[in-house]
């Protein structure tokens, strides 16, 4: 089955919004046996809209649509189909049912210009929308399958995963293709590379290794007739890949450093707390991103002004001798943020994030620090990061998170060396 993804709204065309609903339907078509051949961004505009959808209805199988779903008289995803089609939509009673008793639901009145929303024609089913007022469309005709689902990615999402995927789950002949990833930290792209090279030259599974933010991923690749069938390719190699390379995995596929560590975390109860400058309190709002991390998550400080750092314990020697942007202050903000929230682990963060330079360090200047837990060693790293205020800070977190979960299993290491 060849399929075509259609991203509907000015707002993309614009740059007002990315368009990530097209990368999660593209990331899942592989395991249906379906093959994406094109993908359209195209603004609100009827004749536009119409012109695309004509093209990918003659070289396509499917069409997979969001956007443009809406009441206003710019959504105009549902005239453009019908213009393909040649069809007229009309009120559904059963689905104006639905979207009046939404409404009545919430306490409001139903606007008449959101009836458009009940419109079905004679090819076209709706796809339920319990997050939103908008039904998709499930288009069949001349053999092809024209599937319109709203823009905001909470209602595509379980409009996808729900009603839309189960339903073309078996729909294609071809063979599946499945991936499994297995992400790595704390060892360079090259030395991964060289510590599989035994496996890079299998042909199914497929071997690719890529450096990411948050450490090296290698990812695993087979087709087969099933789903099972290309698991069970995957599964001895990936078997090896644990093998090889050994507590260097923190995570698989989907998986998020913040998950990985606050796992370590609660597994050996520990807890950790947080003084940050530069990252503004960003490493505490993301570990505590990860549901119950209560568990380990003592605190944070944000101590942007240097009087803070100074107030929670930082000393003032230290600053006036290696200055605020430094790795000795970085550590003793570890240490304060250990001491004054009574944590097992304290990390510091300080850097400069731009646009200007501070104390004379360029943009992108990061120290991190993690103490503990216990007697262990400080663990400490500096770097220069040439990017924007925003990758500058998202960078200190994810290495900061890396450098906690180095900090754990080096105490896990020595506690079983004293064991042994």
């Amino acid at each position: 089955m060849k399929a075509e993804i259609v991203s509907i709204g000015t707002e993309i065309l614009l740059g007002e919004i990315l368009d990530t609903n097209a990368q999660y339907i593209a990331a899942r078509l592989p395991a249906l046996g379906i093959d994406l051949y094109f993908m359209h961004q195209v603004g609100d505009n009827r004749a536009r809209l119409a012109g695309v959808l004509r093209q990918a209805w003659d070289r396509a199988d499917l069409i997979i649509c969001t956007g443009g779903l809406g009441p206003t008289e710019d959504d105009v995803t549902r005239e453009a189909i019908c213009d393909v089609i040649g069809e007229e939509p009309a009120v559904d009673p059963e689905q104006e049912r639905i979207l009046r008793a939404f409404f009545a639901g919430r306490g409001y009145a139903m606007p008449e210009r959101n009836l458009k929303q009940a419109w079905l024609t004679p090819s076209t089913r709706a796809i339920p929308n319990p997050r939103g007022t908008a039904p998709g469309w499930w288009v069949e005709k001349e053999g092809r399958i024209i599937i319109a689902m709203p823009g905001p990615p909470t209602e595509m999402q379980r409009m996808w995963d729900k009603e839309v995927e189960p339903q073309l789950r078996g729909r294609s002949s071809n063979a599946v293709i499945v991936s499994r990833t297995v992400k790595t930290a704390g060892i360079g792209e090259g030395t991964v590379d060289e510590m599989i090279s035994p496996l890079l030259h299998s042909e199914n599974p497929t071997i690719g290794v890529y450096s990411r933010a948050d450490g090296i991923h290698v990812r695993v690749t087979a087709k087969a007739r099933t789903e099972a069938e290309a698991q069970a390719l995957i599964a001895p190699v990936e078997e090896r890949l644990r093998e090889i390379l050994g507590n260097a995995i923190w995570g698989y596929d989907a998986d998020e450093m913040h998950d990985a560590v606050g796992a370590l975390l609660a597994e050996r109860g520990l807890t950790i707390a947080t003084m940050e400058s530069c990252t503004g309190g960003l490493l505490a709002s993301t570990l505590t991103d990860t549901p119950g991390a209560s568990r380990y998550v003592r605190g944070g400080i944000v101590s942007y002004a240097t009087e803070v750092k100074i107030r929670f314990g930082v000393s003032a020697e230290t600053i006036a001798r290696f200055g605020v942007i430094s790795g000795e202050t970085a550590l003793e903000m570890a240490e304060a943020a250990r001491r004054a929230l009574s944590a097992d682990i304290g990390v510091g963060i300080t850097g400069v994030a731009g646009p200007d330079s501070q104390e004379g360090k360029p943009v992108g200047t990061v120290h991190i620090a993690v103490a503990g837990p216990g007697d262990a060693p400080p663990t400490t790293t500096s770097y220069t990061l040439g990017q924007g205020r925003e990758a500058i800070k998202r960078r200190a977190v994810t290495t900061a998170l890396l450098l906690v979960r180095r900090a754990v299993l080096a105490a896990d290491a020595r506690a079983t060396g004293r064991a042994g």
